[in-house]
């Protein structure tokens, strides 16, 4: 909701529509760019057990029946929430950081949403800086892939201009900048997962002065 800017506009969430006191159309939020984006918003207030995945299965069944594509935003860890989100999926993506520590937690997941029978699903890699690649500090697309073994969908370089559209309330992927950003990888990917072929951006690291200056130094 914070990233949509519509946080403000919040009267009822998904509990509300699970026990009763509202219609699911009164809950769905309408997108301020785009009319047919809409949001359901989680409660921020009630315990993550007041949601089943069963429950999860029959709002997504209603939904289905207006909607052209139901994006569910998993909590990070394996408890209740994600099993929530992994009950009505027909793909499941799984979003990992170019680390060790969050490979071996996707690759955890993977496990999981296999033996519920979703997998193996869709990797994006999240947050790579090209420069740390270049250096061996971080973990490479390839290096990602050949851990996971599933197929990439996206990767989403690190850009400091999410900062700046999430503090404005303008989701990155709505932005007008063209070119290496987040917002343009964001915008393939869609395109991917609605059939498209789309080649990956080049992230190659630019070599300006002051990237040569800092090799010159040792990387300091």
């Amino acid at each position: 909701d914070v990233v949509m800017g519509l946080e403000n506009r919040i009267v009822y969430d998904l509990v509300d529509v699970i026990e009763g006191r509202c219609r699911l159309r009164q809950a769905m939020i309408k997108d301020k760019r785009q009319p047919e984006l809409y949001l359901v918003p989680a409660a921020q207030t009630r315990d993550k057990m007041a949601v089943s995945p069963s429950d999860m299965i029959l709002v997504c069944d209603q939904l289905r029946q207006e909607m052209d594509y139901i994006v569910i935003d998993s909590p990070a860890g394996i408890e209740r929430g994600f099993r929530n989100a992994v009950a009505p999926a027909d793909q499941v993506v799984i979003v990992t950081n170019p680390e060790v520590s969050s490979v071996r937690d996707a690759d955890r997941i993977i496990g999981l949403i296999e033996a519920e029978e979703k997998g193996p699903g869709y990797l994006i890699v999240n947050r790579l800086k090209p420069s740390m690649v270049a250096r061996g500090d971080m973990l490479s697309v390839e290096d990602v892939i050949d851990i996971l073994a599933i197929h990439l969908i996206g990767v989403i370089p690190e850009d400091e201009s999410i900062l700046v559209s999430t503090n404005q309330g303008t989701p990155i992927a709505m932005s007008s900048v063209n070119g290496v950003s987040a917002g343009q990888a964001f915008r393939n990917i869609a395109r991917r997962l609605a059939g498209e072929e789309v080649p990956f951006m080049d992230l190659t690291p630019k070599t300006g002065f002051l990237e040569w200056l800092r090799a010159l130094m040792g990387g300091r």
